[in-house]
Parts: structure tokens; C-alpha cells; sequence
């Protein structure tokens, strides 16, 4: 893998919904400041397996996993491993907005104050420099006692990566993060994901081909709980060496 290092990668994992054994046997390895997309038709997995990166399915009613989830070499399911930290580390942009009802300021406030931060200089510096990483700063700069709600989708999804940012993760999760947002907002999220990953690992959920074909620099196609094919997207999607891939890039099915 590049000799790169190795932020997340998984052995074995298994997920089981009740009867229903949603992700069999995985084994992946996301590098350290690369954009790691995953593609696959809807219902294959892709959503459940992020979701593991920070343990959110442990939210999930009936939901049991085995094999290993490793951090930075760490097992997450350790006994020791604190999944609030965990979470601040591994954060997660949604598919649709949700900023939270309050100001653009306090959206982007909340995480740090949540962690202990209270001095006020010190949170206006972290809202500025979230906003401006997550290259909004300049639209809202001037508003940022107005409601978040105001601001437009793209807008919106923007403001919940700086807030994401602001407590300073490592890694990024997108799950579908323009399925909701016209061409242009699109765009701007798509450059911007460029630019995360100068400092960040992203892990993005789509289900455009041509997005992950723009933005990724690996590509993990997923079918029915599998990770059938994984590799530099460029491979994937000139070269697959599964029929399967193959099939599901040329529009055969999915």
C-alpha cells in the first residue's frame, strides 16, 4: 500500500443485524491522508462498515461484530478504549445537514465546549479556523449569530465538516455527503474534500462512481457484505481484476 502508514484497517470483520449478517469477513487497510472511497449498489454494506470505524453501530438494537477494528494499531474494541474519545478522533459527516438549531457560531463551538474548552478567545479562534478550513468562513463570517438553519444545503454540509473539525479529529467519515446537494454544491464539497486531505484521512460513502472516480485516491467496491475489490481508484476503474467490479462500473447491474 504505497508504504504509507496504515490509519484504520480491519481483519476479519464480521456484522451481524439480528439474523441478518450484514458485513462478511472484511479486510481492508485505509492509509494515513488519503481519500478512501466506497462504492457499491444500495443495501451492500458500504454505510454499516464506516459506521464501525467509530463505533456508532454499537447504537444499533442487535447488532454483534467480530474480527478486529484497528485504530492507529489499536484494537477499538478493546476494554480500555473510551469511545467518546474515540468518536472526537473518528468523526462523521451524514448524508443529509443536521446542524443543530442554534447559531453557526455555537454549532461549531459545541464540540470543543463539550470537551472542556470555556475561554471565549480560544473557541472564537476554533470556530474561525473551522470555518475556514471547511471553506465557508468567508459566506458567514459576518452572520455567525444567525441561525445555521438559514444557511443553504451546501452551506449546511459545510458547516457540519467544520464542526466535525473543530474538535480536532484525524479522520473524516462522508457518508453520501452531496447525495443531497445540487451540482454546484457539490463541487464545492468535492474541492474541499481535496484539500482535507492535506491533514486528514477521509473516508467517503457514494453512490456516484464519477465522484469517487474525481475525488478518491483508493477505491473499495462492496456487494452484498463483501469488499470484493480494493485498490488505487484508478485501477479500479480502468483495470478491475473482479468480474463483479467490472460489471457494476460498466452499468451491467447495481
Amino acid at each position: 500500500m504505497d508504504g504509507k502508514i496504515i490509519e484504520i484497517s480491519t481483519e476479519e470483520l464480521n456484522l451481524h443485524y439480528g439474523d441478518n449478517h450484514a458485513l462478511i469477513n472484511v479486510d481492508i487497510e485505509v492509509l494515513k491522508n488519503r481519500v478512501t472511497a466506497l462504492i457499491g449498489p444500495s443495501g451492500c454494506g458500504k454505510s454499516t462498515l464506516i459506521r464501525c470505524f467509530n463505533r456508532m453501530n454499537d447504537l444499533v438494537d442487535n447488532c454483534h461484530i467480530d474480527g478486529k477494528i484497528l485504530f492507529n494499531g489499536k484494537n477499538i474494541y478493546d476494554p480500555d478504549v473510551d469511545y467518546v474519545l474515540l468518536r472526537k478522533k473518528i468523526g462523521m459527516v451524514f448524508q443529509k445537514p443536521n446542524p443543530f438549531p442554534k447559531s453557526i457560531y455555537d454549532n461549531v463551538a459545541y464540540g470543543p465546549k463539550v470537551h472542556g474548552i470555556t475561554n471565549k478567545k480560544e473557541l472564537d479562534i476554533i470556530v474561525e479556523d473551522s470555518l475556514k478550513k471547511a471553506a465557508i468562513w468567508d459566506e458567514v463570517k459576518d452572520r455567525l449569530h444567525d441561525s445555521a438553519l438559514s444557511l443553504s444545503g451546501g452551506q449546511q454540509q459545510r458547516l457540519c465538516i467544520a464542526r466535525t473539525l473543530a474538535v480536532e479529529p484525524e479522520v473524516i467519515l462522508m457518508d453520501e455527503p452531496c447525495s443531497a446537494l445540487d451540482p454546484i454544491a457539490t463541487s464545492k464539497i468535492e474541492k474541499l474534500i481535496y484539500e482535507l486531505k492535506k491533514q486528514y484521512t477521509v473516508i467517503i460513502v457514494t453512490h456516484s462512481m464519477q465522484q469517487a472516480a474525481r475525488v478518491s485516491d483508493y477505491t473499495g467496491f462492496m456487494y452484498l457484505g463483501e469488499l470484493i475489490e480494493f485498490g488505487k481508484t484508478k485501477q479500479i476503474f480502468e483495470a478491475p481484476t473482479h468480474e463483479l467490479t467490472d460489471n457494476y462500473i460498466t452499468g451491467r447491474f447495481g
